[in-house]
């Protein structure tokens, strides 16, 4: 896991810190515009037949919002929220005594809902169909299946990777939404409301050049504000400015295009160490001392949508950008480096 302040995963003391600046309605949450009139539609719809909305899938990269998404679905409800993960549900029972704990009306999230266990999963199908769970009781030939109803609910699920989930229960949801990573123009508008949260003396200039920086992910605007306050506070006078954010992203290791000390080891292993690619994601990861899991879900997303790496068949490719990133030469064979035209032979 990376140590830099963008880290894709919450430092233990920023949690109520990030629980804080989430938006309570669905009229504050910034950004995601085309998401947030599907959701309304489905939300309001519901409301006035009097009967739950359908089950919802948020699926997108992490830190865009699918945790406060689901929190304001319950809030819009006037519904109260359960909260799990996947991996928390590793046995069909623990799902079963979950479920049946529901109350009418109640919103069940279950983050990283791809990584769900099998039997859970299974039960899970019922679950969502019919409000409907068969407890099993007893081993082998003398087990008996126990039908148990539960109350209707609405299921919210959050991934990361939608392909991973298996058909049956991606069909079961009623409406999926893809998170996309926000323009700068919006991560602007996301730190100043954190800004006022917080009660940072934030100045446009200072904001814009955060924004920047922030890998078009809210989470990790938010937590370099927080950086970026600690540095004014002790080493300036308090205001965010421009200068004073190029100044103390510089101590955190985040550089003009938000890629941190992770990142910038992937891309210098893969130049430097193999000459430019092809490489394996596994072999990548060792060559930087980290799980091939965080190469490829922390760093991977946004170094190819910067235009710095690619996937390929034969596996990761360092682009023409990633050399100069480096201020290193790119090759004639590096991704996105258009070639001369040949030589001519002959004369015209």
């Amino acid at each position: 896991m990376t140590d830099s302040a963008v880290s894709a995963h919450a430092e233990p003391e920023d949690a109520d810190v990030e629980a804080t600046l989430r938006p309570r309605r669905l009229a504050e949450f910034i950004g995601q515009p085309r998401v947030r009139e599907q959701l309304d539609l489905v939300l309001q719809g519901a409301k006035r037949r009097g009967d739950p909305p359908d089950h919802v899938l948020l699926s997108g990269p992490p830190g865009l919002g699918k945790t406060s998404l689901a929190m304001i679905i319950a809030a819009e409800l006037g519904a109260a929220i359960r909260v799990t993960s996947g991996p928390a549900l590793e046995r069909a029972g623990d799902l079963a005594a979950m479920l049946s704990n529901l109350v009418a009306g109640d919103v069940l999230f279950i983050d990283e809902i791809h990584r769900l266990a099998r039997p859970a999963e299974e039960m899970l199908y019922l679950a969502m169909e019919d409000f409907r769970v068969d407890v099993v009781v007893g081993k082998g030939p003398g087990a008996t299946s126990i039908p148990l109803d539960i109350a209707p609910f609405t299921l919210v699920g959050a991934t990361t990777r939608a392909g991973a989930l298996t058909g049956p229960l991606r069909d079961r949801f009623g409406f999926t939404a893809h998170m996309e990573f926000y323009e700068p123009e919006e991560l602007e508008l996301v730190l100043r409301r954190a800004g006022g949260i917080l009660r940072v003396d934030l100045r446009p200039d200072g904001a814009q050049e955060i924004a920047r920086r922030s890998r078009g992910t809210p989470r990790i605007a938010n937590r370099l504000l927080r950086r970026v306050r600690d540095y004014a506070e002790v080493r300036a006078d308090g205001a965010v400015t421009r200068e004073v954010a190029r100044a103390a992203l510089a101590v955190y290791d985040v550089d003009e295009l938000g890629l941190d000390r992770l990142d910038r080891a992937v891309l210098v292993a893969l130049v430097r160490s193999f000459g430019g690619g092809p490489v394996g994601v596994s072999t990548l990861a060792v060559a930087v001392g980290e799980e091939p899991a965080t190469v490829e879900e922390v760093c991977e997303p946004y170094l190819v949508r910067a235009g710095m790496l690619a996937r390929t068949p034969r596996g990761r490719v360092a682009t023409a950008g990633a050399w100069r990133h480096l201020k290193l030469e790119p090759p004639r064979s590096a991704a996105g480096e258009q070639p001369e035209p040949p030589a001519m032979l002959f004369g015209p």
